[in-house]
């Protein structure tokens, strides 16, 4: 059952990164192509809810993707299992939730 789950967290996770991707992306050439200024991109961002939910979804979806990913690869290739695979996931999802965080509320706090 916990394989079907993390299965389906995956699947879904990819479902959500999706647009976020191609919005993401559709954002960095709109903001190269108008020639703005780094001042200009975080004036336009910070204190904006919209931006702050936005890329927490995104930091959101990665994390729980990648996670599951890594766990995947190291049961698979390093034959671990248990405890020890469930930490390395847990572990894993956590870093990178709080370094997406950090990121995230740097460029979007007021």
């Amino acid at each position: 059952m916990l394989d079907l789950r993390l299965y389906m967290a995956q699947r879904i996770s990819a479902m959500v990164m999706i647009p976020l991707t191609v919005g993401h992306l559709a954002v960095i050439v709109y903001a190269i192509e108008g020639g703005l200024t780094t001042a200009e991109i975080l004036g336009r961002t910070q204190g904006s809810v919209f931006w702050f939910l936005f890329y927490g979804s995104f930091v959101l979806a990665v994390s729980v993707h990648a996670a599951i990913g890594v766990r995947v690869i190291a049961h698979e290739w390093l034959r671990m299992k248990g405890a020890w695979l469930s930490a390395l996931t847990w572990t894993v999802c956590l870093v990178l939730l709080v370094m997406g965080a950090r990121a995230v509320i740097a460029v979007t706090w007021i």
